[in-house]
């Protein structure tokens, strides 16, 4: 293999972990719903890094071998997180409690730095009139909210995982 390929590799992989230690510092709750600021930021982020990754080499092999680097590097992590809970729990996160009992779980709200008014447009996204009629509201290591509330018809399965969560978080 030539120097400048096994560059690439190298450069293609720095890039990859920079960018996912980047998007874990920035919280799980900017992976949900992509904003247009969001699309943009993505797309100029790739962007930025595509001369970082390949460096001068602006041939096709050159961007097989970035984006092969790419694809190998992140199956990798998806094994490691896969198998083991402690590297999943530190790339991915964990999911973190933001109401229960009908009352918000302040210090949560403030680390995730989430606003109240998201917080109700979550709950009245899943069919619940105020935060005091949840049960549980619990943000997920993709982003998302689930809530379980028994004022909701359509109850949630993930009753056991938040139980653990609650546990934890006692």
């Amino acid at each position: 293999m030539n120097f400048d390929f096994l560059e690439i590799v190298g450069r293609s992989v720095v890039v990859y972990l920079f960018i996912v230690i980047a998007i874990r510092i920035a919280g799980k709750k900017e992976l949900a719903q992509l904003s247009v600021i969001d699309l943009v930021f993505i797309l100029l982020i790739s962007n930025a890094v595509q001369n970082a990754m390949v460096g001068s080499d602006s041939s096709l092999v050159g961007g097989i071998v970035a984006a092969a680097t790419l694809f190998i590097v992140n199956i990798i992590l998806k094994f490691v997180t896969f198998k083991f809970k402690k590297a999943n729990a530190l790339l991915e996160g964990e999911p973190v409690l933001l109401i229960h009992n009908g009352k918000l779980v302040e210090k949560n709200l403030q680390k995730e730095k989430i606003p109240i008014d998201e917080i109700e447009a979550a709950v009245r996204e899943h069919g619940v009139d105020k935060i005091k009629d949840v049960n549980l509201a619990v943000l997920e290591i993709d982003g998302n909210i689930s809530i379980i509330s028994d004022n909701f018809t359509k109850k949630s399965t993930r009753r056991r995982k938040a139980h653990r969560i609650i546990q934890k978080n006692d």
